[in-house]
């Protein structure tokens, strides 16, 4: 069921009516059943895996929970011990845990590896068999990918390694774990959420709140209003361009990196506002995933305000572990002994920079597009790094820091930035994507802004007349966020203006969305990962 699909709506039409009739107490389980019964709609298989994944999850939560009540009573039965005692009693207990750990995510990541990256394995085999002039090749597995597996993996090992810290109790009701692992709305794309976030809601009962579930149905139309009018019309655009990279070179593809930018916004983020818009409607919070991205001066902010909990996530369980790691300190150790103390002390901050680079590259999608994708962002991170003497130097030289037209420069330049490394998520393919970028440069003409090229590529007039509406809409909803929700100001206004608003929203749906065969809408871009 996609989001945007008739099916969809009528499922949700028919879970928010149970949902506010049935007793409270039972709002979570049937958030469960409905969740369970989504995944298997998706592809019965898959229930399997997210099944085998809460499973062994919970499994090694309560174990690493029981050993740490076990140790409190441990060491309250044994008052007498000595100091040295009893530090070697707790790292014994903390070497237990630590190994059910590792079991835990070895199992769960080796089937997320198992799955989504063997024949990205085995592809690379077969090429390096068939450089040296090997003949036999290996036959690629025929593995189903589940739905949202990168997802889901993501927050039930978040939920472990934080138990496993102490953040927070493991929850001793498998079933609202297993609630906490499926919730339907947050499968396919995110956000990818903390279960101290999410549990502060989820299992609550909800009374019916006519503002709320308001509120929340005008963000799961305004998600839809960014999906099928303007992502879904500018995809066929991008389809043309990308699919023919013989005749669109030059200018063309700085048209697609710009028209890339603007579909993969609209879509991410709309798929974004319906998952937070249903669980609004049924009373749960989930975190924000996006803060107005295109609004960054760099880099670095870009990836602050761009899919956060997934940036949260690679920070805080791998970034942050790995940088203080023993490995590590020793690296940094020998480093500084070899290089001295500024160069020494940046190499591993660098070097595990450079592995959560990798792993976000791969984590997007099994190939060498998104691995080098991945490590763009980090060559330009760590260059932008180096060279912030020099940007301080030039601020204050010329004073130009806090400057509105500074600003506008520094935003321009990280959209076009961010553009041009998104281009290997286009072309798909590494050397084509640098050979694209060059045409740029090579052969760039202003011709196609002005001859009517842009009225071949599947849009007509009237289609860049709404995606330039629905810009500028963009625009001025994201600039008004900086002064908070944008539903809470327009709840300010008269009556008039309010459902003005709204009904121009629904009539842009239905009147202008960009509907496929059978009126569905199509695929999200994040459901592959």
């Amino acid at each position: 069921m996609l989001f945007t699909s008739y099916s969809f709506i009528a499922f949700l039409a028919l879970l928010f009516t149970v949902y506010y009739l049935v007793p409270r107490r039972f709002q979570w389980m049937l958030l469960l059943f409905a969740s369970y019964l989504f995944y298997f709609i998706a592809g019965p298989t898959y229930v399997i895996y997210i099944f085998v994944t809460t499973l062994s999850t919970y499994l090694v939560s309560v174990k690493l929970e029981s050993l740490n009540k076990a140790q409190s009573a441990y060491l309250a039965e044994h008052k007498d011990m000595s100091r040295e005692e009893k530090k070697e009693y707790k790292a014994s207990v903390k070497s237990k845990q630590r190994k059910w750990l590792a079991a835990c995510l070895l199992f769960n990541f080796g089937i997320l590896a198992v799955v989504k990256y063997t024949n990205f394995a085995i592809a690379n085999i077969n090429a390096v068999i068939g450089a040296f002039g090997g003949g036999t090749q290996l036959s690629f597995l025929k593995l189903a990918l589940p739905l949202g597996i990168s997802f889901y993996t993501f927050q039930t090992m978040g939920y472990i390694i934080d138990v496993y810290r102490g953040k927070h109790p493991a929850e001793r009701n498998f079933f609202k774990l297993a609630l906490f692992v499926s919730f339907f709305p947050q499968l396919i794309q995110g956000p990818i959420s903390r279960f101290s976030d999410l549990a502060q809601t989820l299992y609550k009962e909800h009374s019916f709140d006519s503002r709320n579930i308001s509120f929340g149905i005008q963000r799961i139309l305004w998600g839809y209003f960014k999906k099928v009018v303007l992502a879904d019309r500018i995809l066929v655009a991008v389809n043309t361009l990308i699919k023919n990279p013989d005749t669109y070179q030059g200018a063309y593809v700085l048209i697609g990196m710009l028209f890339y930018a603007y579909q993969l916004y609209a879509d991410f983020t709309g798929g974004i506002d319906i998952t937070i818009g249903i669980a609004q409607v049924l009373g749960i919070e989930v975190k924000e995933n996006f803060h107005r991205p295109y609004f960054s001066k760099n880099i670095v902010e870009y990836w602050r305000r761009w899919h956060i909990t997934m940036g949260t996530w690679f920070r805080d369980y791998l970034f942050y572990p790995l940088s203080v790691s023993k490995p590590m300190l020793n690296i940094s150790k020998h480093s500084r002994r070899l290089f001295g103390e500024a160069l020494g002390k940046r190499i591993p901050v660098y070097l595990s920079t450079f592995i959560v680079w990798f792993a976000t590259g791969i984590w997007h999608g099994a190939s060498w597009n998104f691995i080098v994708w991945g490590l763009m962002n980090c060559v330009v991170i760590l260059i932008s790094q180096e060279l912030k003497p020099f940007y301080d130097w030039f601020h204050s030289r010329f004073n130009v820091a806090g400057k509105l037209y500074f600003k506008v420069f520094q935003i321009v330049r990280t959209v076009l930035l961010m553009s041009s490394i998104r281009m290997f998520d286009c072309y798909r393919d590494v050397p084509m994507t640098f050979r694209m970028f060059g045409t740029i440069f090579t052969r760039f003409s202003f011709k196609p802004f002005f001859d009517g090229s842009l009225l071949k590529l599947g849009l007509d007039l009237s289609d860049y007349i709404v995606l330039l509406a629905g810009l500028i809409v963009l625009t001025i909803v994201s600039v008004s966020q900086a002064r908070g929700s944008v539903r809470r100001q327009l709840e300010k206004k008269p009556v008039l203006v309010r459902y003005a608003a709204y009904y121009a929203l629904i009539l842009s749906i239905l009147v202008l969305g960009a509907y496929g065969v059978g009126y569905d809408s199509s695929q999200f871009i994040y459901n592959q990962f």
